[in-house]
């Protein structure tokens, strides 16, 4: 009868520790993919920034040491994320196969110019620095047009603002969500085990020496949770890259680590202080009030 009892109570301890382990790593995956978009919100926008395209289109009769000048000076500038030489030839192509059909035949002649594409760094696209931009590369007497997308450049920034604030602002809320909801499960879990606690008191044990193995019990319980989210949190970007291609900028092993070491940190800070304050309150209160 003994042993039935004893397998009982290990079933019991384990239904216990498991669901504790479930339910806070599932808080911890949220947490950990959360704080995976925040660390990576600036590197996410200047990608999508980065996408914007000034064309620089050339007159036919610029000469070509002007135009390598151009393609040099525009490589160094520090506003530069990339530069690509488009010919009238190499552009005329592409439309036709965008089309499905050679509009030179019915024009006779290519109206297509020279042109340059420049794609500039995140922090540049804006407004007012493309214009800027603009300007300085207007003067050059063989640019015939300047042209960019400005709804594009304005709604882009506004957007990646709002979304910026958006994201810090559901990821305090599941921060606090995830305090609350670890701290619960912990208090229940010692709930459970108010009368051990106070038979150990009544017979003299002291209070560190009670508190001591429900905080290291809890505290490893908060590791594996973590662990699991972590491993979780790995596993989805991994994979996600096979659906969303640009999710390899969350793979960055620099913010990941962040990251991972910030949900252990979490984990066994909220672990430790939910079981040494929920033990201690059971130690403070008197024998007739646990029932």
């Amino acid at each position: 009868m003994s042993k039935q009892t004893h397998r009982y109570q290990r079933r019991r301890v384990f239904r216990s520790y498991f669901g504790i382990v479930f339910s806070v790593s599932l808080i911890l995956f949220v947490v950990g993919v959360l704080s995976l978009l925040v660390l990576n919100a600036r590197q996410v926008s200047q990608h999508v920034k980065e996408q914007v395209v000034l064309t620089i289109f050339i007159d036919d009769n610029a000469k070509e040491v002007e135009v390598n000048q151009l393609e040099t000076m525009l490589k160094l500038a520090a506003f530069t994320r990339s530069v690509a030489y488009i010919s009238k030839e190499q552009a005329a192509t592409e439309h036709s196969a965008d089309i499905g059909e050679d509009f030179m035949d019915f024009l006779g002649y290519n109206p297509l110019k020279d042109a340059i594409d420049l794609r500039l760094k995140g922090d540049y696209v804006t407004t007012h620095r493309v214009d800027s931009i603009s300007a300085f590369l207007a003067e050059k007497p063989f640019v015939s047009e300047l042209v960019f997308d400005r709804p594009l450049v304005n709604l882009l920034n506004e957007n990646i603002e709002r979304a910026r604030l958006l994201l810090l602002a559901c990821c305090f809320f599941f921060l606090a969500l995830s305090i609350i909801l670890i701290h619960n499960s912990i208090r229940l879990s010692i709930y459970a085990k108010r009368m051990i606690i106070k038979t150990m008191q009544l017979v003299g044990a002291r209070k560190r020496f009670i508190r001591r193995p429900f905080i290291r019990t809890y505290l490893l319980l908060g590791m594996i949770s973590a662990l699991i989210a972590c491993l979780g949190v790995w596993a989805l970007v991994a994979n996600a890259q096979t659906y969303l291609p640009g999710i390899d900028l969350l793979m960055n092993p620099q913010t990941l680590l962040i990251s991972f070491i910030g949900v252990f940190l979490l984990s066994m800070l909220i672990s430790s202080i939910s079981a040494s304050w929920a033990t201690q309150r059971y130690l403070n209160l008197k024998t007739q009030s646990l029932y």
